[in-house]
């Protein structure tokens, strides 16, 4: 009876054994699982935020070089207004320049 018994304790003992490496096994496939669902979600994410900030970009980029235009055109129009304020004030004081030179021109000194 004793070798029955030592018998049904190894026996029990291997099948516990098995039943333990079962749970280990399939613990170790959820968890690879589970790691592969978490990369593919952050890939999914990263894959998300980047074509966001990529569009960001763009538009930002639209944005800018659509102002650039109308900032070369409105600098075209400012230097060209304060073009046409120097040519009047010169135009202002042109005689009164011409007539101060041809008087320090013309006064002799001794």
């Amino acid at each position: 009876m004793a070798a029955s018994s030592s018998q049904n304790g190894i026996q029990l003992l291997l099948t516990a054994e098995q039943e333990a490496q079962r749970i280990v096994n399939a613990a170790r496939t959820a968890k690879q699982a589970r790691l592969k669902q978490a990369k593919e979600e952050a890939e999914r994410e990263i894959a998300e935020f980047r074509a966001q900030m990529e569009a960001d970009f763009q538009r930002k980029l639209a944005e800018s070089s659509g102002d650039s235009g109308a900032n070369v055109k409105r600098l075209e129009q400012e230097t060209e207004a304060k073009i046409q304020h120097l040519k009047i004030e010169a135009s202002r004081i042109s005689p009164d320049v011409v007539s101060m030179l041809l008087r320090h021109v013309t006064t002799v000194k001794n």
